[in-house]
């Protein structure tokens, strides 16, 4: 399927902020072990970094609305730069990395809002499996780069590379990584200059805080209450928690029953994303939008495959077995966030249906990453850890088709999905 150049150029854009925002991580987690910092704050990284998608949620949506899209994908994207160059300072990592967040949470709203613009309905679920599919290469590959970076003796190649006259300042392993990284984000923002203007403009947006509450709380209720809304919204909430809980189940997985190092645990990470790319590459090419529902039960069977893992002690099982897990995942969400990104447009507008979104997915995350480390202060046998949230998903997901079959009852949603607001 055929894509106009613009959607190339926000690709291209968005791989490459998210590439820097992984490798940034990295660099992130490096800085806190060379402060010797205690071990309960490298979660807390990725806490920081969430919250921002929590506490704008209601403000996001309105910002990315206000101004052209593009527009608003560099000024975010100068926020991440900010963000990284207070490490420079001395700032504390968290601090540092919240304010990329921040960046990050006002730019989630803008990336996807500009597809419903750029593109028409029947070409969203493709458009969803390019940007996911690449997002997942991004993680990978911007995890790999900053494995690199923090590697010493890739850290002396960057310190002994000098350029003629200039002198850059740079002395040390962490500020020669954080420039790569932030050369990286530069070249996301020369990407953003070229985004064009779709020509879609929205209603004046709000600037009084109460009022925006208001109205985001509005659209909140909105969008739980629709028919397809509330389904498709329940389903990514879903996925998005139990994808940042599984990343550290897998890690913990891999130290105990597979008896793998970190660095290697961390390989299974990017085997498993390599799964979802694949899934998701799959859902765009054989999953149209009107069956976007059809691909629910494989949630279920994701919660159950999942449960397996405590049957497995050999690596190339636990590749296998991450690769098909992933490969449900990717497959199942990719039309979900389809259709939901649809019934936003169709029932709101593109940012405040993604803001609404991005608040109840990082919340899910927030709140899932607590009760995971609230079970392994428990000391939780990794096993009990595993199948109490394969139970959970595949509960869960068993009580949205049940939702969903009720709802069909009460009316024919297959004809909301081509309802339009007039």
């Amino acid at each position: 399927m055929r894509m106009n150049r613009g959607f190339y150029t926000i690709m291209a854009a968005q791989f490459f902020s998210s590439l820097a925002d992984n490798a940034l991580l990295i660099a992130a987690i490096a800085l806190l072990t060379q402060m010797n910092a205690p071990a309960w704050m490298t979660p807390l990284l990725k806490l920081f970094f969430v919250l921002s998608y929590v506490l704008l949620a209601a403000f996001v949506g309105a910002f990315a609305d206000a101004l052209p899209k593009g527009r608003v994908m560099l000024i975010t994207n100068l926020i991440k730069i900010a963000g990284c160059s207070l490490m420079f300072f001395n700032v504390h990592p968290l601090l540092a990395y919240a304010v990329v967040g921040f960046g990050a949470a006002a730019y989630s709203p803008a990336k996807y809002g500009i597809l419903t613009e750029l593109l028409p309905p029947e070409k969203l679920v493709a458009a969803n499996g390019w940007i996911e599919g690449l997002t997942v290469v991004s993680i990978i590959l911007g995890t790999v780069m900053g494995g690199a970076l923090v590697n010493p003796k890739v850290a002396m190649t960057l310190l002994n590379f000098d350029f003629p006259v200039i002198e850059l300042g740079v002395d040390t392993a962490g500020e020669a990584a954080l420039s790569v990284i932030m050369g990286t984000y530069v070249v996301a923002s020369l990407f953003n200059l070229k985004i064009p203007d779709t020509g879609a403009h929205y209603p004046h947006q709000e600037r009084n805080p109460i009022k925006l509450i208001l109205d985001f709380s509005g659209c909140f209720g909105t969008l739980w209450k629709d028919k397809l809304g509330q389904i498709s919204l329940a389903v990514t909430t879903l996925f998005w928690g139990a994808g940042a809980t599984l990343q550290f189940i897998v890690l913990k997985w891999a130290e105990k029953s597979l008896r793998m190092p970190l660095d290697q645990a961390a390989i299974l990470q990017g085997v498993f994303a390599i799964g979802v790319a694949l899934g998701a590459m799959g859902a765009a090419r054989f999953v149209p939008l009107r069956k976007s529902l059809s691909v629910m039960p494989l949630g279920i069977g994701m919660g159950l495959i999942v449960m397996t893992m405590t049957l497995v002690h050999s690596v190339w099982l636990a590749y296998a077995l991450l690769v098909l897990v992933g490969a449900l995942s990717g497959y199942f969400v990719v039309p979900m966030n389809a259709l939901l990104q649809h019934r936003g447009h169709v029932l709101m507008s593109a940012g405040h249906s993604i803001a609404v979104q991005n608040f109840n997915e990082n919340l899910s995350v927030l709140t899932m990453l607590v009760l995971y480390a609230l079970m392994v202060k428990l000391n939780l046998d990794i096993n009990i850890v595993i199948i109490l949230f394969g139970m959970f998903v595949s509960g869960t997901m068993l009580l949205a088709m049940k939702r969903h079959a009720y709802n069909q009852r009460q009316h024919d949603s297959l004809a909301l999905i081509g309802e339009h607001k007039h």
